[in-house]
């Protein structure tokens, strides 16, 4: 089995097709079609159904594939690190991020980042550690940095503690209670929340309960960042978010964060990826610049 027979059968799949895997390698496609003969021919069975309308991977090829794919990116991580290593600038970072890191801890890293790995492409992923969780042991991503999940995620992850954190209210420019200072004055309002884990209005729920508050009335849960800061900046909706928010640049002139005396905690912000593969130098850098805009004290 060579692995130039393996990346074939990558390329054939994710392309759809021997032909457009051949046009996108700028290869001959009957070499394809070899490639993934001998393939099939040393492991004993057939990996794809082939009909007029084309190919299609049969139960053990997609068993197949799926572990092949995984190999090969660790194979690609592999090979970026060591290039990275030798001062290339090249390769790839998938980082995992949630809210509180992309409003407080990404704007000022990136243009570091930028300057020293200008050719390093880098892919942004909003979500929550449950949702990112398949990515990481698979190896699409590289590391997930945001809210601790209310339960630790099983065996083969790394789990490192950054910092505690805390939450703000957050409203539109001029909302009737923007001079509220208790948590008690804003409990009869209409709440937006973001997917804090899979039981957001439960997290929300506990913080109003620890305060000898019923329940807020959560009207909007919001999937990303953008479909909240739309919500807030055009309804009298309030939400509860990390306190970075106060410092975000891009929603300054539509959103204003309420600063209530109580005591607001929020989940604490972790470092995860896999422990069998190390980040790469880049994904190393990422981490760090972002770490250094954490919250001192």
């Amino acid at each position: 089995m060579k692995l130039s027979q393996l990346r074939d059968l990558v390329a054939v799949v994710e392309h759809g097709g021997l032909r457009a895997a051949a046009r996108q390698a700028g290869a001959a496609q009957p070499l394809l079609t070899r490639s993934i003969r001998a393939l099939e021919h040393e492991l004993g069975h057939p990996l794809f159904d082939r009909s007029a309308r084309g190919m299609t991977l049969t139960p053990a090829g997609t068993a197949f594939y799926r572990r092949i794919q995984a190999v090969m990116r660790d194979l690609q991580r592999a090979e970026d690190a060591l290039r990275q290593a030798h001062g290339e600038d090249s390769g790839e970072v998938v980082a995992g991020l949630s809210i509180m890191p992309h409003v407080g801890m990404l704007p000022r890293a990136l243009p570091a980042f930028r300057q020293r790995w200008p050719a390093v492409r880098l892919r942004l992923i909003e979500g929550l550690l449950p949702a990112l969780e398949p990515g990481l042991r698979e190896g699409r991503l590289d590391f997930y940095l945001g809210a601790s999940p209310q339960q630790a995620p099983g065996g083969g992850l790394v789990v490192r503690e950054r910092f505690h954190n805390r939450r703000t209210v957050v409203a539109r420019r001029g909302h009737p209670l923007a001079g509220a200072r208790r948590l008690a004055d804003l409990a009869d309002q209409d709440w937006a929340t973001t997917s804090v884990d899979y039981r957001a209005d439960d997290d929300l729920a506990a913080l109003f309960e620890r305060q000898g508050l019923p329940a807020p009335h959560v009207v909007l849960q919001a999937g990303s960042a953008l479909s909240l800061m739309v919500a807030l900046a055009r309804t009298d909706l309030l939400a509860m978010l990390p306190q970075q928010w106060a410092g975000f640049e891009l929603t300054a002139g539509a959103l204003v964060t309420i600063p209530l005396d109580d005591d607001l905690p929020a989940p604490d912000i972790v470092l995860v990826h896999r422990a069998d593969l190390p980040l790469t130098p880049a994904a190393e850098h990422l981490v760090d610049l972002m770490l250094r805009e954490a919250p001192q004290g």
